[in-house]
């Protein structure tokens, strides 16, 4: 079996420095408690830029632009070792992290987010960094498009773990892309909560015959700092809870292991059996016997899109 840790705390709002110490701490208490796998939230670093849904829009685009400086000030770049203390962390303890994250890349423009995942395994290797291709809604006043280039599933110390991140989990190609490379664990970092959120979690365990992992971050108006611009206008009701986290666990081919996790913090622990997801899929295989491939196929393409090649 294997002890896997959830992460329900909030990380210190748009603050990257303060909110990756956290971090590090947190992968340490898990590891005290005997997580092998630990996980946090979409955006958790340095936190999921929820003022988009709250200002509106044209009437609110100087704020947004005084948030967004905060945001892109904070985020992290690779190119700089931005994740460092993380993989450290991960080695140090032994433990395979997945983290969501907001990501600059400093080796192109220098200037536009990325809604990223990484999978860093218990060696401290960075096994796989996955940037989401659709940012929903109005997050595309923040985010640039990914491409496929992260769309894998990869071995690590726990198994093979593949992450989509958020809405991804609605799109069936992107579910099926990582159904066909034999997944263990499927990481769904988030910041959807509730009833329906929790039966695509369900239907995906299903369809995928893998261990689900839901999470978002669980956030009160109380957890943003009084620095935060506009923060009065933005969460005037301070007792607000503005996201509730329902983190959850779902075992292969359906049915709930721990969670959901609602207006808590903390971590939901879980012990799973890796080895039961292949087993599970006998009955019905969607990228295996159930797949017909004479009849439907997929294509993706994994070449990473950049906008200028040096030769």
């Amino acid at each position: 079996m294997t002890r896997i840790a959830v992460v329900q705390q909030p990380p210190v709002y748009l603050d990257l420095s303060a909110s990756i110490e956290r971090a590090v701490d947190l992968i340490a208490e898990a590891a005290q408690q005997g997580a092998r796998l630990v996980v946090f939230p979409e955006t958790w670093l340095p936190g999921y830029p929820t003022f988009v849904w709250r200002l509106a829009p044209g009437a609110g685009m100087g704020k947004t632009d005084a948030l967004f400086a905060l945001s892109q000030s904070n985020s992290v770049d690779r190119s700089k070792g931005g994740l460092a203390p993380l993989q450290e962390a991960a080695r140090e303890h032994g433990v395979v992290v997945v983290v969501g994250y907001q990501e600059i890349d400093g080796t192109v423009s220098g200037s536009t987010l990325f809604n990223s995942c990484a999978i860093i395994d218990a060696d401290g290797r960075l096994a796989n960094n996955h940037r989401k291709p659709m940012p929903t809604n109005p997050e595309r006043m923040i985010w640039g498009f990914g491409d496929g280039s992260g769309l894998n599933v990869v071995d690590t110390a726990v198994g093979r773990v593949g992450t989509l991140i958020c809405w991804e989990s609605y799109m069936p190609l992107a579910r099926y892309a990582l159904y066909a490379q034999n997944i263990d664990i499927y990481v769904a970092p988030t910041w959807d909560s509730g009833d329906t959120w929790l039966a695509t979690m369900q239907h995906i365990a299903r369809e995928g015959g893998c261990w689900v992992i839901g999470c978002a971050t669980a956030l009160e108006a109380s957890d943003i700092p009084d620095g935060i611009p506009y923060r009065d206008e933005l969460f005037p009701n301070k007792d607000e809870w503005v996201n509730p986290g329902d983190a959850v666990v779902y075992a292969p081919f359906g049915g709930v292991v721990a969670g959901p996790m609602r207006k808590e913090k903390g971590f939901l622990f879980a012990e799973i059996d890796v080895a039961t997801a292949k087993v599970s899929r006998r009955k019905f295989d969607a990228s295996g016997h159930y797949a017909r491939p004479d009849v439907f196929s997929l294509h993706v393409k994994r070449e990473a899109q950049v906008p200028a090649r040096f030769t």
